[in-house]
């Protein structure tokens, strides 16, 4: 019962969260959505916080499972860009947007949330390195921009989006952005390709060295 308990918990806190926002996800207003006295959410997480946070990874745990598997067989530019469209379409018709957004704007206001969400953010940060390294990693873009910068930006970038998504009702804005990113992808392709050296080139490339020395 315990474990089922916190399981609806968890669950109520999520609803709350993306339906009525932060501001209004008291304990009471949780456990009434989860049809649980609200002493139990002190019981059970400390506090209304941790439980929304708990929410939260639930709700991240999901998504990179199913993300980690949306960019598996991308190996081009052009393919991620698509897959990042799938991405932030898929996390903003499943709540995950709302959840994330509500608690980064509550962090303005409450510093002692941002530590939390900032160690929630770097398993994020290592997925997106990991991607763009295993798609341009060894490319004169890699040596340009390097992934761990270029994860930094997709970062910014969306978080970015999810704040903005809450005012661009008919989405039109942020999907024209993605649109400009699926656009650009092909010419940044330019720069990601590997070119193979051929061995007896660089053979002879090097003999040559030597003689000229």
């Amino acid at each position: 019962m315990s474990v089922e308990t916190k399981e609806r918990l968890i669950t109520a806190a999520g609803t709350v969260l993306r339906t009525q926002g932060y501001g209004k996800a008291s304990a009471r207003t949780i456990a009434k959505e989860a049809g649980v006295n609200s002493a139990l959410v002190f019981y059970h997480f400390g506090g209304v916080d941790p439980l929304l946070f708990a929410a939260l990874d639930r709700s991240s745990a999901e998504r990179m499972a199913r993300h980690t598997a949306t960019v598996a067989d991308a190996r081009t530019l052009e393919e991620l860009a698509e897959r990042a469209t799938v991405i932030y379409r898929d996390d903003l018709e499943g709540g995950h947007i709302t959840l994330l957004s509500e608690l980064v704007a509550a962090a303005v206001a409450k510093p002692e949330l941002r530590e939390e969400i900032r160690v929630r953010v770097e398993p994020w940060m290592a997925f997106m390195e990991e991607t763009l390294e295993r798609v341009i990693g060894g490319t004169p873009l890699a040596r340009l921009t390097p992934p761990r910068d270029l994860a930094n930006a997709a970062v910014v970038f969306y978080l970015g989006v999810n704040l903005f998504t809450v005012l661009d009702a008919d989405r039109t804005r942020t999907e024209s952005v993605f649109g400009m990113v699926r656009r650009l992808a092909p010419r940044a392709g330019l720069l990601a390709r590997r070119v193979p050296v051929r061995f007896g080139r660089a053979r002879g490339f090097g003999r040559a060295r030597r003689r000229a020395g």
